[in-house]
This record gives C-alpha cells, structure tokens and sequence, in this order.
C-alpha cells in the first residue's frame, strides 16, 4: 500500500470484497465502509477465518475517520489500513466456504 492512504483509496481497493461478505452494494462513503466492514468482520468470525478481529479494529478506525478532519483523520486512515491488509486475503478463504 502507498505510504498515502485516503478513503479514496482504501474504498477502492476493499469496498468490493468488503461488500460480498456483507451482502450490499459496494461502499461508497467511509460511513457505508465501517459499518460493511463490521458486518463482515461478525461473518469471517462466524465462518472461523483467522484475522476477522482485525476488521473490526478496522472498522472503529474507519468510523473515527469518518468524523474527524486532518491531521486526524489520516491517521485513521492509516490505522484501518493496517488492519485491512489481509482482507483479500479472508474473503477469498469466505468465497470458498459460500
């Protein structure tokens, strides 16, 4: 991941995956994100895919970027996508089990 991280990016390269465990449409706000990203979080957990627990700090990181302005909110950012790295990960493990 680039040293800048912004929704932006991070919509773009989780918003999908994120979405198919959730079972929505893809997010399209950082508010949309933290909430799909927790309801995939409960799923993975459930499913008993290893690192579900990361979505949810990911989730609380999202959340608190989505009320605060920068430098702040970069910070979250950068939080959340520490704890997004493995997603793709985990949702091509969920795909297999669906």
């Amino acid at each position: 991941m680039s040293s800048t991280v912004t929704a932006r990016t991070l919509l773009a390269r989780y918003a999908a995956d994120i979405a198919f465990v959730a079972e929505e449409q893809p997010a399209t706000t950082l508010d949309e994100l933290a909430e799909q990203t927790s309801t995939a979080a409960e799923r993975l957990e459930a499913a008993d895919i290893q690192g579900a627990e990361d979505l949810d700090t990911a989730s609380a990181a999202l959340a608190a970027a989505s009320t605060t302005e920068l430098p702040d909110q970069a910070a979250h950012l950068r939080h959340a996508a520490r704890h997004l790295t493995d997603t793709t990960d985990m949702v091509d493990e969920y795909r297999l089990m669906v």
